[in-house]
């Protein structure tokens, strides 16, 4: 989809349009709803405390990364401040601080993704007790691994690559 944006963009690049303009438009709307509905496909389910749910947001993680929880974060600090702090490491993938779903405030954690461990065992010895905005941050690996529940999780694997059984009609079949 974002192909075909550029190509009509490249088309309609002489002379900008409202219909061009349009066109690019609805080709980029495509392309955000099929990727909200890629990652709604690709829905993780979790289980803690003896409840099951699935989890769009993990989506959004790379694969087979290591992750650090930092804790005691302030209400000024968010994903930019978070990356900001960590990004010196060289392995560093990304940071989010997790936010209340209806009002939008912090809930004083977050997560940042290291691709090498050896770069999450440094900023965990090096960071911890580090002020990020206002006040010392708390670290510690993540348990986010455990927390995945695998049977469901191949449930959803197996339902998704299962291909609809044709009937087979024999002869004598009426």
């Amino acid at each position: 989809i974002f192909e075909q944006a550029q190509q009509l963009f490249q088309r309609d690049a002489q002379i900008v349009t409202p219909e061009a303009l349009e066109s690019v438009k609805a080709a980029l709307a495509s392309c955000e709803t099929e990727h909200k509905a890629e990652t709604k496909k690709k829905a993780i389910p979790r289980k803690a405390a003896g409840q099951s749910w699935e989890d769009p947001t993990l989506a959004e993680w790379p694969e087979n990364d290591f992750r650090l929880f930092c804790g005691d974060l302030g209400n000024e600090v968010n994903d930019d401040v978070l990356s900001k702090a960590f990004a010196r490491f060289p392995s560093f993938n990304m940071a989010r601080v997790v936010r209340d779903k209806r009002t939008g405030k912090t809930k004083g954690y977050g997560f940042v993704s290291f691709a090498n461990p050896s770069d999450l065992a440094a900023a965990l010895k090096e960071m911890n007790g580090k002020y990020v905005g206002n006040r010392p941050i708390k670290l510690r690996k993540s348990n986010w691994k455990e927390r995945i529940d695998y049977d469901a999780l191949q449930r959803q694997k197996n339902q998704n690559h299962k291909k609809p059984k044709l009937q087979k009609k024999g002869i004598l079949h009426k």
